[in-house]
């Protein structure tokens, strides 16, 4: 665990960036920081590994005050991973990924056997190796980032924005990665972050922290969105917090119809003669986009080319908003609902996701599980 007691900031002419901060980081949890610039975000996390020394108060690691230990042993123990992740340019990647072994005096051939081990394991090809820096696209080179952070396997990472400054997508999909890694590892981490959806869907819990370096709220995540302490903290969170929240709610009796599906490659059938969207499915049955009948003729080979690809997919056991998204996005108006293998189960209406939202707001009994 990490503990602030007290923990304060403030520099010669007066400039206070963190005030008195009281906050627990739980071992084996994702704590979020997050707030408007100049709330101390940054400085709180720098404070843990004594990048910035604290000006008063104290910082626990478990039991022991981290200005006992001196400020190198500790920051061997903390994994540390920023935005543009710092590597070093003209180091292979093998070899930024094993700097802190490295560094503890690790046998080279160990280290580096270890390095292309956390390579794999953060989703990069073994090839990138010899590779350096420059080679790599931005969310790459994040990705080696948070490898070279795990290399000494600590106990502790911490992390400063390290996804903000790849573009959507591929933060989406390094967000993805890092909680798989998470689920696996378990590590206890604090994380900064100015962008509050990425709060949301990383924190076990989120701190929600005021100019001048104070704490406005700690939360989970459903709670801070649904139940906002004061406006300050209702402002910030936005003002679609409502819809955000059913990221939390599960889908609960909910039970998909049957879709007609046409298949990839075959013929439009000489009886498909009314307009209208028609789901295409791949010899899997794995949804591939969304056939408009008016703008074909019949006996025409369905292609990629003639297919409309709007529309999310909702997951068995997943989320309100998942099933909500996926009719509003769908060309057709019928959110498409998969298995985890990414496999046709059927289709909803969003008239039916808003009625059980409905339902389970005023508090109507509602049985708890899967899509089924």
């Amino acid at each position: 665990m990490i503990r602030f007691d007290r923990a304060t900031k403030r520099y010669p002419d007066g400039t206070v960036a963190v005030d008195e901060l009281d906050l627990d980081a739980p071992s084996g949890k994702i704590t979020v920081l997050v707030g408007p610039s100049g709330c101390g975000k940054t400085t709180s996390l720098r404070m843990i590994n004594r990048m910035i020394e604290p000006t008063s108060g104290t910082i626990w690691l478990d039991e022991t005050d981290t200005a006992s230990i001196p400020a190198h042993e500790l920051r061997r123990q903390i994994g540390y991973v920023i935005q543009h992740a710092g590597l070093f340019p003209h180091r292979t990647i093998v070899d930024n990924i094993a700097t802190v072994p490295f560094l503890l005096g690790t046998d080279k051939k160990q280290a580096r056997a270890r390095a292309m081990e956390l390579l794999e394991r953060v989703g990069l090809d073994p090839a990138f190796a010899r590779r350096y820096p420059g080679q790599l696209s931005g969310g790459q080179q994040q990705r080696v980032g948070v490898a070279r952070a795990l290399a000494a396997d600590p106990p502790v990472m911490l992390m400063d924005e390290p996804f903000s400054a790849v573009d959507p997508v591929v933060r989406d999909q390094l967000q993805d990665e890092f909680l798989r890694l998470q689920d696996e590892l378990g590590k206890t981490i604090v994380f900064v972050t100015h962008d509050i959806d990425e709060a949301i869907k990383l924190g076990d819990q989120v701190a929600v922290l005021r100019v001048g370096g104070t704490l406005a709220q700690l939360a989970a995540p459903h709670e801070l969105l649904s139940r906002p302490v004061d406006a300050f903290v209702a402002g910030f969170v936005g003002r679609d917090r409502g819809y955000r929240a059913l990221g939390f709610a599960q889908v609960s009796s909910l039970n998909p119809h049957d879709e007609p599906t046409l298949t990839m490659g075959d013929p439009v059938p000489d009886g498909s003669d009314h307009a209208g969207f028609v789901l295409v499915v791949n010899t899997e049955r794995e949804p591939q986009g969304w056939l408009n009948l008016g703008e074909v003729g019949r006996g025409t080979a369905i292609t990629e080319d003639l297919i409309y690809r709007g529309g999310t997919l909702a997951t068995e056991g997943g989320t309100l908003r998942a099933a909500l998204d996926a009719c509003l996005s769908s060309p057709s108006g019928r959110g498409v609902v998969v298995d985890e293998a990414g496999r046709l189960v059927g289709s909803v209406s969003a008239r039916e996701v808003l009625d059980l939202i409905e339902a389970q707001a005023v508090g109507e009994p509602q049985a708890s599980g899967t899509v089924s």
